[in-house]
């Protein structure tokens, strides 16, 4: 005969079969992790299962690559906004008995071969190129993901043509073509450069648009909505761009410090953007003759100008990591 069961001390009871105890307690369990602020893995506070966007955020902001680059960003953008928070002086001011001299007391990276303060140069150089950065990142990204969008959503003749068009433009060579188009401009501004950079660079953001747009319009929710009668718009706006939008924003995320790289280049070649305006490039293109004696003129901006771009590279990394299911 076997032994009755006997109460515990709580006032529940479990059969010594074995079976009826292991049930109650894994049910117990069970509610136990419903019960979870936290909800189980994928889910939001209230249990919801997260969205792509919302997902992202959560390994983005447990991300120290994105957290590092993230505020070296934003302390560039805020003394490219007001580069008086940081440094005092005029970078136009120069004296040219102090040329190619070294750190002084309130100078602490030296001057360069025009007498200039290096330090402030430095801290101003940063509005150019962040300016034509972020300029040119957004220009290329509206016309690059409106032509690539509207291509790989309709598809037929319109597809045709500009994947022509991009093949022309692929073609050139961005040094070459910047050397022979801004050649011929005396502007003192950022624009040309900023024009020349949207010229040249919006084909690459409208393939990814376009191979982007052509994936999630073969989704099933989207086929749904055709089916249900949903018009062009509607189904680009609220279901096929939202979805569409991840490839593009890493590209673009990337491409921004590609652009500031490229403005720093096309400066140092005299092309690029041209004095009064303070800039990485020039300042690196003035100071490359005189690196063996006054090392200190290249270092400080050429070292502002990696950094710039490193952060940004690593900022579109983790733009990558958390927006790309495939690498969860």
């Amino acid at each position: 005969m076997p032994e009755p069961y006997e109460p515990f001390d709580d006032g529940r009871a479990i059969d010594h079969t074995g079976a009826g105890g292991a049930t109650d307690l894994a049910m117990e369990e069970a509610e136990t992790l419903e019960k979870t602020p936290g909800g189980p893995l994928g889910t939001g506070p209230t249990g919801k299962p997260r969205s792509l966007w919302s997902d992202a955020w959560h390994d983005l902001s447990r991300n120290p690559v994105f957290i590092i680059s993230s505020l070296i960003i934003l302390f560039l953008v805020v003394i490219a906004i007001w580069p008086q928070l940081i440094a005092s002086g005029d970078p136009l001011q120069c004296d040219l008995s102090k040329a190619q001299e070294g750190s002084q007391p309130g100078h602490p990276f030296g001057f360069n071969g025009q007498g200039c303060d290096v330090y402030t140069r430095t801290v101003y150089g940063a509005r150019a190129s962040v300016q034509v950065g972020v300029f040119a990142t957004l220009g290329v990204t509206i016309i690059g993901s409106l032509f690539g969008g509207l291509a790989g959503f309709f598809g037929g003749a319109w597809d045709g043509v500009l994947s022509r068009i991009t093949d022309v433009f692929f073609a050139i060579p961005v040094i070459l073509g910047g050397l022979v188009l801004l050649s011929v401009v005396t502007s003192t501004t950022v624009w040309p450069v900023i024009g020349f950079m949207v010229l040249l660079g919006w084909p690459q953001l409208s393939r990814i648009a376009r191979g982007s747009v052509i994936t999630a319009k073969q989704n099933d929710y989207v086929q749904a909505a055709r089916a249900l009668g949903a018009s062009n718009s509607r189904m680009l706006l609220r279901h096929i761009t939202p979805n569409a939008l991840a490839p593009v924003i890493v590209v673009a995320t990337i491409a921004l410090g590609t652009y500031i790289s490229l403005e720093a280049t096309l400066s140092f070649l005299g092309v690029g953007l041209k004095p009064p305006t303070v800039s990485w490039g020039i300042d690196i293109s003035s100071a490359s003759q005189y690196i063996r004696n006054a090392p200190h003129m290249l270092l400080w901006p050429a070292g502002a100008l990696a950094i710039t771009v490193l952060s940004f590279i690593m900022l579109g990394d983790a733009v990558r990591d958390a927006l790309d299911p495939k690498l969860r």
